[in-house]
């Protein structure tokens, strides 16, 4: 496990709560559009940090921080039961950020009692998962970990919107896929905005255009009765 990330204070990464955020390096998607490619490759002279950095710094802060939101990559590759249940020990609630795709380890950790809150991204419908992502995608993955999510008291499903793969039809097709596994309503959908940074996976997405708030309403629409609650971030 590498821990190739620590932002010592996020008030959006974990919602209503005061958090801290772990990168952990690796993830076996291959987004063009991913704005974490240092976390994804080898290389790029990142600072690595021990477990024992990140835990005595948490020792440190636990009058200030209530959370710690768990990221990369895609942390479930690498994350580690023990590192998990120090951080437990020292009174802190546990967010994972996922792509879905190792359902048996969220599973595990979950029933452990070692994980309060779980983001999964949603990157396409069914049909054009492995499209967006660059790999072969096995889609089973996927769907139980929708399902295993959507059984948690808290978490969130999101989508990071890009023009050229999302339009209206792809969202209708994306919720109906979604809601069809969960049997109801989500709990929470968030819908994201791409935007352009220095460093992307495919520098191909450089000509991508940011994705404004004016769209992301559009395509909340198509979501109405499908969440309990539809986010918008730009």
């Amino acid at each position: 496990m590498k821990i190739l990330g620590l932002q010592k204070l996020s008030l959006i990464d974990y919602s209503g709560k005061t958090a801290c955020t772990i990168f952990l390096f690796g993830c076996n998607f291959r987004c063009g559009f991913c704005h974490n490619p240092d976390l994804v490759f080898e290389g790029g002279g990142v600072v690595e940090y021990s477990q024992e950095e990140i835990l005595d710094f948490l020792e440190k802060r636990k009058k200030y921080l209530e959370g710690i939101c768990i990221t990369g990559g895609e942390p479930l590759m690498t994350l580690e039961k023990d590192f998990l249940k120090k951080i437990k020990e020292l009174g802190y609630k546990i967010k994972i950020d996922t792509n879905g795709s190792f359902p048996e380890k969220l599973q595990e950790f979950i029933d452990a009692g070692l994980v309060d809150f779980v983001a999964m991204d949603i990157k396409a419908s069914r049909d054009n998962y492995s499209k967006v992502v660059s790999v072969d995608v096995n889609l089973d993955k996927i769907e139980k970990s929708i399902r295993i999510i959507s059984k948690l008291p808290d978490y969130e499903f999101r989508t990071t919107v890009i023009r050229r793969f999302h339009d209206l039809s792809e969202i209708k097709k994306m919720i109906s896929w979604v809601g069809g596994l969960v049997g109801g309503k989500v709990k929470r959908y968030a819908l994201q905005g791409f935007k352009r940074e220095d460093k992307l996976i495919d520098e191909d997405f450089k000509k991508e255009e940011d994705v404004e708030e004016e769209f992301l309403e559009k395509l909340k629409e198509a979501c109405d009765g499908f969440a309990e609650e539809v986010v918008v971030r730009v």
